[in-house]
């Protein structure tokens, strides 16, 4: 009787700068599981990796992906297209030694495929793969909606990429890299629990977080870190006299969570620090208003709701495109800043306008999470499974 074939060995890349990165890694190894595909995922932070060239923790005893949380917390984001050119300038000081510790990792490791859901490093990555394991595929899985080049996701080397948009397809092919290695997926990666039928009762659990069961409900959310900003937005829809309320979450930040909690409210308020039932609470809402954040965009209309984002100067760069998608896809509004939310939500709340909106965020089918498990496999070498649709990679179309 032959033995079955040894499980394929995968390393997933990802730092905790955002949150978005690990959830991403979380969410594709929770799919590969469920799949029952014969892998072993093993995540791999790269920030614990390099901490010995951490400049930033150097100087300021702060990891840099700590500094960059500290920074979406305070919403001290202005100038980050700066910050970023100075963060490359670093990392391409600093290359060398970067790679020859990643080849430390491949020497231990011996992965079948590596999978890189961060920015940044990826040529690091590739080329201390190419040192030791010269064999071994790479791909790239873009969180974000679109690249932010020079240097952000995309690189001109021989590796695949995963590309949740049009745009990001058209980058890719920019970039030099081959067409039959450019993989299209519907959209972002999101937590599987996204897709999972609701199965509460919406006006008897509005009722039980002390929301009226009828009213249009706006959830403000800002990402894992939280913000300052969503207490200014919560005060100006609090006071607009919009028939309103509203689901706060505030993510790590306590202090806000506290403020908010311990605040006066005329129009039912619900206030959540961070929480893993993001998806629940979106069930119980209308709308979004946050940042143009990949994550929380492609949560909102997983759970077909429209949304309202700012985008300005303090946008962080490698989310602006993602306003500019927003509004060709008509899933929502797109505002310079909030200062006025209060006529902003009431002109977005008319019913013509409003029902547009949400048919268009109804229309958006995005299934990444379950089609980039094929995507891997195929980069192996695979065959596809035979559940598995054909024709997501962009040489086929």
């Amino acid at each position: 009787m032959s033995q079955p074939a040894p499980a394929r060995k995968i390393d997933f890349f990802f730092f905790d700068a955002g949150g978005g990165h690990r959830s991403a890694a979380n969410a594709l190894r929770e799919v590969i599981a469920r799949q029952d595909r014969p892998w072993e995922i093993r995540l791999v932070n790269l920030q614990e990796m390099l901490d010995q060239l951490d400049v930033f923790r150097k100087i300021t005893g702060l990891r840099l992906e700590d500094v960059y949380n500290q920074m979406l917390k305070k919403g001290w984001t202005l100038g980050s297209p700066q910050l970023t050119r100075g963060m490359h300038l670093v990392i391409r000081l600093y290359h060398s030694k970067q790679v020859r510790l990643i080849e430390e990792h491949w020497k231990r490791s011996r992965p079948d495929l590596v999978v890189s859901l961060i920015p940044n490093f990826n040529r690091a990555i590739f080329e201390s793969l190419r040192n030791v394991m010269p064999g071994t595929p790479m791909v790239t899985v873009l969180t974000d909606l679109a690249d932010y080049p020079p240097h952000f996701w995309l690189e001109p080397q021989d590796q695949y990429v995963v590309c949740g948009t049009e745009k990001a397809v058209e980058q890719a092919h920019s970039m030099g890299i081959r067409p039959e290695k450019i993989f299209r997926a519907s959209g972002m990666i999101l937590n599987p629990h996204f897709y999972e039928p609701a199965a509460l009762d919406r006006a008897a659990e509005r009722v039980r977080l002390g929301l009226d069961p009828c009213r249009t409900t706006a959830i403000v959310l800002f990402g894992g870190q939280g913000s300052g900003v969503i207490e200014k937005i919560a005060r100006k829809l609090d006071s607009s006299g919009l028939n309103l309320q509203l689901i706060l979450i505030c993510g790590r930040n306590a202090r806000l969570t506290e403020r908010l909690r311990t605040a006066r409210w005329r129009i039912p308020v619900h206030i959540e620090g961070f929480t893993k039932e993001v998806p629940r609470f979106m069930q119980l809402a209308d709308f979004l208003i946050g940042k143009p954040g990949p994550g929380s965009v492609s949560e909102a209309l997983a759970m077909k709701l429209p949304v309202i984002v700012e985008s300005n100067a303090w946008t962080l760069p490698q989310e602006r495109y993602n306003a500019v998608w927003i509004r060709e896809t008509g899933v929502g509004e797109v505002v310079r800043n909030f200062k006025r939310i209060d006529v902003v939500v009431r002109e977005f709340l008319e019913p013509e306008r409003f029902e547009r909106h949400r048919a268009h965020a109804a229309h958006i089918e995005n299934r990444a999470v379950f089609e980039i498990p094929e995507f891997l496999a195929r980069a192996m070498g695979d065959p596809p499974a035979p559940d598995q649709a054909a024709g997501n990679d962009i040489s086929s179309t």
